[in-house]
């Protein structure tokens, strides 16, 4: 392979020539192993290795992107070519512009995060061994009747971002991963749940025995669901679904959403989102965490940032198109993937934790729902309003009655932040560190 520093000015050039008047590329060269096992047999086996390649030009305020996994010389001439053409004919943005060369980053080495494990690629053969010991452990579990299917996987990545304005930036990246389904009953009666994990070093991974038995628990305990009654309760989001609610907020002080008009914190910065107790925190310099980043995909250097303390709201989340378009400064939030251009996104989020055990508040909670997992959504971005199908337990005198399913959780979502009660129980390895959270009087539609 065309080792990627090559392979990017070899792109610039060829952007160069075909008359760009400034080009940004994002190479990513990398391995992918993906094995899949179900009742004890080999399901499918996938590898795929190879170089993609995302140039985007601009000629003024008018932008093209293109990409392609063909490295040869011509392929990037015509990739070029198309690309300025495409530019010459796309709508004018005063927006649109790569980042000042005073303003990258000074530090783009991303090696003090830690996101790189040295081990040798695992064997493929030792892949489907690890998820058959999980879909063992889970079909060993009493109650489970069948496997929906266990998986394995790795990845190890060099990404390398460049551009005419000085940009050069490269990282490397690992990522395995293991995940289990089980089902429990039969016919009609079947219930089904999951445990899954992903890590930057395969070796912080649970073991597939463990992994592989909760789900297969997990499993069981939903056996018999049935629908919830109808009527306005309390309702608690299990650690494993809670950092939903946090997207919802996120994706509603998304610079993208700010711009168009089209969320319901659109004016809100400055006044009180959650409980005064609690702080919303993006700290992307997370070691060992998938998430993590030095720079954003537009070369600016990230840092820690609190986006709601003590449940003020402090800004919104901006690249630098978006930061423009409101005539302000980028908060170093651009992402960007092979088929897209910068975008706002957040990294890794950390929402203050509780005191309390989440059995303290299903104690306190009396008579509610506990949800485990959630299906679908209609959310309106204007307004908050909110509902969503969901799955868990009902809870009477404070304890698990029996699992409930076909139900449905509606509210707004700006009154649930408002009566946000956190757990102590978030996971500290996954990128979005929120606990179980309590919401007061959600409307469940159930039997």
């Amino acid at each position: 392979m065309t080792p990627l520093p090559k392979l990017v000015e070899r792109t610039l050039d060829a952007a160069k020539k075909a008359g760009a008047e400034a080009a940004d590329v994002l190479t990513v060269t990398g391995t992918s192993i993906s094995i899949d096992v179900r009742a004890g047999k080999l399901e499918e086996a996938t590898r795929e290795e190879g170089t993609d390649i995302s140039l985007r030009v601009l000629l003024g305020h008018r932008q093209a992107l293109v990409s392609v996994s063909d490295t040869s010389d011509d392929t990037l001439r015509e990739m070029a070519e198309r690309a300025v053409a495409m530019a010459r004919e796309a709508p004018e943005d005063a927006s649109l512009g790569l980042a000042d060369a005073g303003a990258l980053a000074r530090q783009t080495d991303s090696a003090a995060l830690d996101l790189y494990d040295p081990a040798d690629e695992p064997d493929p053969i030792h892949l489907e061994q690890t998820a058959r010991q999980a879909e063992a452990a889970a079909l060993a579990v009493d109650g489970v009747t069948q496997s929906s299917g266990a998986g394995a996987g790795f990845t190890r990545r060099h990404i390398m971002l460049a551009g005419t304005n000085g940009l050069h930036a490269e990282a490397y990246r690992t990522g395995s991963s293991l995940s289990c389904v089980a089902i429990s009953g039969e016919g009609t009666g079947m219930e089904r749940d999951y445990d899954a994990n992903s890590r930057v070093y395969r070796g912080d991974l649970r073991s597939a025995e463990a992994l592989g038995r909760i789900a297969g628990e997990r499993a069981v305990a939903r056996g018999g669901a049935r629908k919830p009654p109808t009527g306005s309760f309390p309702v608690l989001y299990d650690e494993r679904v809670a950092s939903s609610l946090i997207g919802h907020l996120m994706k509603a002080i998304n610079g993208a959403a700010i711009v168009r008009g089209a969320s319901f914190l659109r004016e809100a910065e400055g006044e009180a989102i959650l409980p005064e107790a609690l702080s919303l925190t993006e700290d992307p310099h997370r070691p060992r965490i998938m998430n993590s980043r030095m720079i954003d995909s537009e070369g600016l250097a990230t840092k820690k940032t609190h986006w709601i303390e003590n449940g003020v709201l402090t800004g919104y989340v901006l690249d630098l198109g978006t930061a423009r378009k409101l005539e302000r400064e980028s908060t170093a939030s651009a992402s960007r993937g092979i088929g897209s251009g910068p975008s706002p996104s957040v990294s890794n989020l950390t929402l203050t934790q509780g005191s309390a055990t989440r059995d303290d508040l299903l104690r306190d909670m009396g008579t509610g729902l506990l949800i485990t997992s959630m299906i679908g959504q209609t959310i309106n971005p204007n307004t908050g309003d909110y509902s969503r199908g969901a799955s868990g337990f009902w809870i009477e005198n404070g304890e698990i009655a029996y699992p409930v399913n076909e139900c449905t959780v509606a509210g707004n979502l700006r009154d649930m932040f408002r009566t946000l009660t956190p757990a102590n129980d978030a996971r500290p390895w996954v990128s979005r560190v929120v606990p179980s959270l309590m919401v007061e009087g959600l409307t469940l539609a159930g039997a």
